[in-house]
């Protein structure tokens, strides 16, 4: 899969409009933690991979039921390649977001925004080795500093060199997370509809989940059980409509007009947005739903591992060492 190079008349409006995502889609982090933690009240023998798997397979197959019912018509014309399209992003976004809402069981709603971001550096390294180029020296320094960062930022012990289950969970959800950001640009897809891939995509979503409730769901008593609140209810509906409809919709319709690794970067606001609602939402969903989660602080180690992915994520744009690259290949 590589990212499409050609510039067209709509990026520059399809930037403005992809700046949207990464804001529904950091709503979607404090918004998870404070479901989890009001199911885990009104079912604590409930294990976090029921939950996680539950609330995945409900907010899409929903999301992509109105998008359904919105044009009910449009499986008749439903190409080959966009069936085949839909189903490949829904199997990688579908168990991304299982692996990362079981991770924010786990680590802080900052830290799994931050680590999820890993496909900013992911995007670029792929689009280098699918053209059988080694990566540049600029994409190996903001790797370098990408890897210093999230060090940093989860507290990685040097001595046992050991990962925890949230972060490896998260980071497993980010490589799948690449995958879908790259195959959305694939060329062999141009021509696909972006509602019916919408809607294919997600109702694939929820149904590649269902087999996991299957497995870990005590019952189906158990399921509605999950949901028998008015503050779980609220919180999925702004999962469907908010997190899941909206920007998804947006990303299919307008990642095609920018590159994938643009695409990234623009995504990479994500953890910005997050780290500031965690600042004050937090509380306010404590005082509403009666869960305990408390609002985050600006912490050094916040500061500093973050800055310096944030840093590495912002160079990869600029033209830092490539013309000196440039003008060195020129000379041998």
């Amino acid at each position: 899969m590589t990212a499409n190079p050609s510039p067209t008349p709509l990026r520059p409006k399809a930037l403005r409009l992809l700046l949207l995502c990464p804001v529904f889609w950091a709503l979607s982090f404090p918004v998870m933690k404070a479901l989890t933690q009001t199911q885990q009240q009104l079912m604590p023998e409930a294990g976090s991979w029921f939950i996680s798997s539950l609330c995945v397979m409900c907010r899409f197959l929903l999301a992509g039921g109105l998008l359904f019912l919105f044009a009910p018509g449009q499986f008749k014309t439903l190409t080959r390649r966009e069936l085949e399209q839909g189903l490949a992003l829904a199997f990688c976004c579908s168990v991304g977001v299982c692996l990362q809402m079981d991770g924010l069981a786990w680590i802080s709603a900052s830290t799994s925004a931050f680590l999820t971001q890993l496909y900013c550096v992911l995007i670029p390294l792929w689009v280098a080795l699918s053209r059988w180029r080694f990566p540049a020296l600029k994409t190996l320094v903001c790797c370098a500093l990408m890897l210093v960062g999230m060090a940093v930022l989860v507290r990685l012990n040097l001595r046992d060199l050991r990962l925890g289950r949230g972060e490896l969970e998260t980071l497993g959800s980010s490589v799948l997370f690449t995958a879908q950001i790259l195959g959305l640009n694939h060329p062999r897809y141009a021509a696909n509809r972006p509602q019916r891939l919408t809607t294919v995509m997600l109702l694939a979503m929820g149904g590649f989940t269902l087999p996991w409730v299957v497995v870990t769901a005590p019952g189906v008593g158990e399921c509605l059980r999950l949901y028998h609140s008015v503050p779980a209810g609220a919180l999925l509906a702004t999962l469907v409509l908010g997190c899941s409809l909206i920007p998804f919709l947006l990303m299919n319709r307008w990642q095609r007009e920018v590159s994938a690794t643009e695409a990234g970067l623009i995504y990479c606001a994500e953890p910005v947005v997050v780290s500031l609602l965690a600042l004050f939402l937090p509380g306010w969903l404590s005082h509403w739903t009666g869960i305990v989660y408390g609002n985050e602080h600006l912490t050094l180690r916040l500061l500093a591992g973050g800055g310096l992915i944030t840093a590495a994520t912002g160079l990869l744009q600029t033209n830092w060492l490539e013309a000196a690259q440039a003008r060195e290949t020129k000379t041998q």
